[in-house]
Protein backbone atom coordinates (compact mmCIF):
# COMPACT_ATOMS: atom_id res chain seq x y z
CA UNK A 1 0.00 0.00 0.00
CA UNK A 2 1.31 3.25 -0.98
CA UNK A 3 0.17 6.45 0.54
CA UNK A 4 0.89 10.11 -0.05
CA UNK A 5 -0.69 12.25 2.31
CA UNK A 6 -1.23 15.83 1.95
CA UNK A 7 0.73 16.99 5.66
CA UNK A 8 2.95 13.85 5.66
CA UNK A 9 5.40 11.90 4.50
CA UNK A 10 4.99 9.45 1.70
CA UNK A 11 5.86 5.77 2.51
CA UNK A 12 4.68 1.93 1.56
CA UNK A 13 3.27 -0.38 3.66
CA UNK A 14 2.04 -4.19 3.92
CA UNK A 15 -1.44 -5.08 5.13
CA UNK A 16 -2.82 -8.37 5.60
CA UNK A 17 -5.92 -8.53 4.45
CA UNK A 18 -7.11 -11.47 5.93
CA UNK A 19 -6.52 -9.85 9.42
CA UNK A 20 -8.99 -7.30 8.15
CA UNK A 21 -11.12 -10.08 7.25
CA UNK A 22 -10.98 -11.61 10.65
CA UNK A 23 -11.39 -8.50 12.78
CA UNK A 24 -14.12 -6.97 10.25
CA UNK A 25 -15.96 -10.51 9.35
CA UNK A 26 -18.77 -10.34 6.78
CA UNK A 27 -19.29 -6.05 6.91
CA UNK A 28 -15.95 -5.94 5.32
CA UNK A 29 -17.48 -7.68 2.01
CA UNK A 30 -20.53 -4.95 2.19
CA UNK A 31 -17.96 -2.16 1.62
CA UNK A 32 -17.72 -0.64 -1.52
CA UNK A 33 -14.13 -0.95 -3.04
CA UNK A 34 -12.82 2.53 -2.63
CA UNK A 35 -13.80 2.25 1.34
CA UNK A 36 -12.10 -0.65 1.25
CA UNK A 37 -9.04 0.99 0.51
CA UNK A 38 -9.29 3.74 2.77
CA UNK A 39 -9.34 0.88 5.66
CA UNK A 40 -6.29 -0.89 4.60
CA UNK A 41 -4.46 2.61 4.78
CA UNK A 42 -5.13 1.87 8.66
CA UNK A 43 -4.22 -1.20 9.38
CA UNK A 44 -0.33 -1.50 7.75
CA UNK A 45 1.96 -4.26 9.82
CA UNK A 46 5.35 -2.69 8.41
CA UNK A 47 6.43 -0.03 5.64
CA UNK A 48 9.42 2.57 4.90
CA UNK A 49 8.56 6.28 4.69
CA UNK A 50 10.19 8.82 2.19
CA UNK A 51 12.87 9.93 5.07
CA UNK A 52 14.01 6.49 5.73
CA UNK A 53 12.18 5.59 8.50
CA UNK A 54 11.24 1.95 9.27
CA UNK A 55 8.62 0.32 11.28
CA UNK A 56 7.34 -3.48 11.62
CA UNK A 57 5.18 -5.05 14.40
CA UNK A 58 6.22 -8.82 15.62
CA UNK A 59 3.82 -11.54 17.52
CA UNK A 60 4.94 -12.65 20.62
CA UNK A 61 3.81 -15.55 22.44
CA UNK A 62 2.21 -14.21 25.46
CA UNK A 63 -1.23 -14.85 27.10
CA UNK A 64 -1.25 -10.74 27.98
CA UNK A 65 -2.61 -8.29 25.77
CA UNK A 66 -1.58 -4.64 25.17
CA UNK A 67 -4.22 -2.58 27.03
CA UNK A 68 -2.80 0.83 28.46
CA UNK A 69 -4.79 2.72 30.37
CA UNK A 70 -3.69 5.89 31.49
CA UNK A 71 -6.04 8.99 30.13
CA UNK A 72 -4.05 9.52 26.90
CA UNK A 73 -6.10 9.55 24.12
CA UNK A 74 -6.13 5.11 22.88
CA UNK A 75 -4.42 4.42 19.67
CA UNK A 76 -4.53 0.61 18.25
CA UNK A 77 -1.19 -1.18 16.82
CA UNK A 78 -1.85 -0.45 13.65
CA UNK A 79 -3.40 2.70 13.81
CA UNK A 80 0.28 3.43 15.41
CA UNK A 81 2.55 2.17 12.32
CA UNK A 82 0.29 4.35 9.97
CA UNK A 83 0.68 7.34 12.29
CA UNK A 84 4.59 6.80 12.37
CA UNK A 85 5.08 6.38 8.84
CA UNK A 86 3.27 9.55 8.01
CA UNK A 87 4.78 11.94 11.00
CA UNK A 88 8.14 10.18 12.22
CA UNK A 89 11.27 10.92 10.35
CA UNK A 90 13.28 8.95 12.60
CA UNK A 91 13.82 6.95 15.98
CA UNK A 92 13.40 9.61 18.39
CA UNK A 93 10.44 11.50 17.08
CA UNK A 94 8.48 7.67 16.25
CA UNK A 95 8.83 7.16 20.01
CA UNK A 96 8.09 10.75 21.49
CA UNK A 97 4.72 10.37 19.06
CA UNK A 98 4.07 6.79 20.81
CA UNK A 99 4.45 8.63 24.20
CA UNK A 100 1.19 10.63 23.83
CA UNK A 101 -1.05 7.88 23.54
CA UNK A 102 -2.17 4.51 25.57
CA UNK A 103 -1.75 1.47 22.87
CA UNK A 104 -4.32 -0.98 22.48
CA UNK A 105 -3.21 -4.50 20.69
CA UNK A 106 -5.22 -4.81 17.23
CA UNK A 107 -7.39 -8.52 17.62
CA UNK A 108 -5.78 -8.52 21.10
CA UNK A 109 -2.65 -9.59 20.57
CA UNK A 110 1.06 -9.02 22.07
CA UNK A 111 3.21 -7.53 20.10
CA UNK A 112 6.52 -5.13 19.88
CA UNK A 113 7.80 -2.53 17.63
CA UNK A 114 11.02 -2.74 15.56
CA UNK A 115 11.73 0.74 14.90
CA UNK A 116 15.27 2.40 13.13
CA UNK A 117 15.97 5.56 10.82
CA UNK A 118 18.41 6.23 8.40
CA UNK A 119 20.95 6.79 10.88
CA UNK A 120 21.09 3.32 11.76
CA UNK A 121 19.69 3.41 14.90
CA UNK A 122 17.08 0.87 16.15
CA UNK A 123 15.05 0.41 18.41
CA UNK A 124 12.49 -2.70 19.94
CA UNK A 125 9.57 -0.62 21.73
CA UNK A 126 7.61 -3.04 24.09
CA UNK A 127 4.71 -2.45 26.19
CA UNK A 128 4.74 -4.78 30.02
CA UNK A 129 2.65 -4.18 32.71
CA UNK A 130 1.32 -1.28 30.69
CA UNK A 131 4.33 1.07 30.76
CA UNK A 132 6.05 1.34 27.38
CA UNK A 133 9.72 0.45 27.46
CA UNK A 134 12.56 1.38 24.29
CA UNK A 135 15.55 -0.73 24.16
CA UNK A 136 18.47 -0.25 20.90
CA UNK A 137 18.76 -3.27 19.14
CA UNK A 138 20.00 -3.92 15.77
CA UNK A 139 17.91 -7.07 15.69
CA UNK A 140 14.47 -8.68 16.54
CA UNK A 141 12.19 -11.72 16.38
CA UNK A 142 9.66 -12.85 18.34
CA UNK A 143 10.55 -12.75 22.41
CA UNK A 144 10.94 -9.62 24.59
CA UNK A 145 14.10 -8.26 24.63
CA UNK A 146 13.95 -5.27 27.13
CA UNK A 147 15.00 -6.37 30.70
CA UNK A 148 12.89 -7.79 33.55
CA UNK A 149 10.81 -11.23 34.13
CA UNK A 150 9.61 -11.10 30.95
CA UNK A 151 13.09 -10.87 29.13
CA UNK A 152 13.24 -13.98 26.43
CA UNK A 153 10.07 -15.11 26.50
CA UNK A 154 8.97 -16.32 23.19
CA UNK A 155 9.08 -19.26 21.33
CA UNK A 156 11.97 -21.17 21.15
CA UNK A 157 12.35 -20.61 17.47
CA UNK A 158 12.34 -17.16 17.64
CA UNK A 159 15.46 -17.10 19.78
CA UNK A 160 17.33 -19.57 17.53
CA UNK A 161 16.57 -17.09 14.27
CA UNK A 162 17.55 -14.16 16.39
CA UNK A 163 21.23 -16.27 16.90
CA UNK A 164 21.26 -16.57 13.07
CA UNK A 165 20.38 -12.94 12.38
CA UNK A 166 22.57 -11.22 14.97
CA UNK A 167 25.81 -13.62 13.54
CA UNK A 168 25.33 -12.14 10.07
CA UNK A 169 25.14 -8.80 11.24
CA UNK A 170 28.55 -9.25 13.55
CA UNK A 171 30.28 -10.92 10.37
CA UNK A 172 29.91 -8.34 7.92
CA UNK A 173 30.17 -4.79 8.60
CA UNK A 174 28.78 -3.72 5.47
CA UNK A 175 25.92 -6.15 4.61
CA UNK A 176 25.00 -6.22 0.65
CA UNK A 177 20.98 -6.60 -0.39
CA UNK A 178 22.46 -10.14 -1.45
CA UNK A 179 23.51 -10.85 1.83
CA UNK A 180 20.34 -9.40 3.35
CA UNK A 181 18.39 -11.74 1.01
CA UNK A 182 20.15 -14.59 1.71
CA UNK A 183 19.96 -13.91 5.45
CA UNK A 184 16.05 -13.79 5.38
CA UNK A 185 15.92 -16.91 3.20
CA UNK A 186 18.18 -18.13 6.10
CA UNK A 187 15.67 -17.74 8.76
CA UNK A 188 12.38 -18.34 6.83
CA UNK A 189 9.92 -21.14 8.16
CA UNK A 190 10.94 -23.61 5.60
CA UNK A 191 14.44 -24.00 7.59
CA UNK A 192 12.29 -24.91 11.26
CA UNK A 193 9.92 -27.52 9.50
CA UNK A 194 7.00 -24.98 9.85
CA UNK A 195 3.86 -26.56 7.84
CA UNK A 196 3.33 -23.05 6.30
CA UNK A 197 5.44 -20.94 4.22
CA UNK A 198 6.69 -17.24 5.61
CA UNK A 199 4.15 -14.88 4.45
CA UNK A 200 6.69 -12.09 2.74
CA UNK A 201 9.83 -11.21 3.32
CA UNK A 202 11.35 -7.09 2.82
CA UNK A 203 14.48 -5.61 2.23
CA UNK A 204 14.33 -1.48 2.75
CA UNK A 205 16.91 0.54 1.41
CA UNK A 206 16.76 3.62 3.79
CA UNK A 207 19.32 5.69 1.84
CA UNK A 208 17.36 4.88 -1.81
CA UNK A 209 14.10 4.66 -0.97
CA UNK A 210 13.85 1.20 -2.44
CA UNK A 211 11.75 -1.55 -1.35
CA UNK A 212 11.81 -4.91 -2.53
CA UNK A 213 9.03 -7.69 -1.04
CA UNK A 214 9.68 -11.17 -1.41
CA UNK A 215 6.37 -13.49 -1.19
CA UNK A 216 5.82 -17.03 0.50
CA UNK A 217 9.74 -17.49 0.75
CA UNK A 218 10.02 -17.59 -3.30
CA UNK A 219 13.43 -15.57 -2.79
CA UNK A 220 14.45 -15.31 -6.36
CA UNK A 221 12.09 -13.23 -7.40
CA UNK A 222 11.82 -9.82 -5.95
CA UNK A 223 9.13 -7.14 -6.17
CA UNK A 224 10.86 -3.92 -5.95
CA UNK A 225 8.83 -0.31 -5.29
CA UNK A 226 10.17 3.17 -4.67
CA UNK A 227 8.73 4.77 -1.53
CA UNK A 228 7.49 7.58 -2.96
CA UNK A 229 5.31 5.67 -6.17
CA UNK A 230 6.45 4.26 -9.05
CA UNK A 231 7.74 0.74 -9.52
Amino acid sequence: MQSKPPTGYASISTVNMDFIQTSAGFLLDLLPDNIKTIATLYAPLDGMNEKGLCVAVNMISDNTKIEQNSNKPDITTTTAIRLLLDKAANVEEAIALLQQYDMHASMGMMVHFAISDVSGKSVVVEYINNEMLVTETPVLTNFYISEGKKYGIGSAQSHERYDILTKVLFDNDNITTEQMKNALDSVSKDNFNEYEATEWSIIFNQTSGEVTYYHRENYQNGYTFDVKGGD
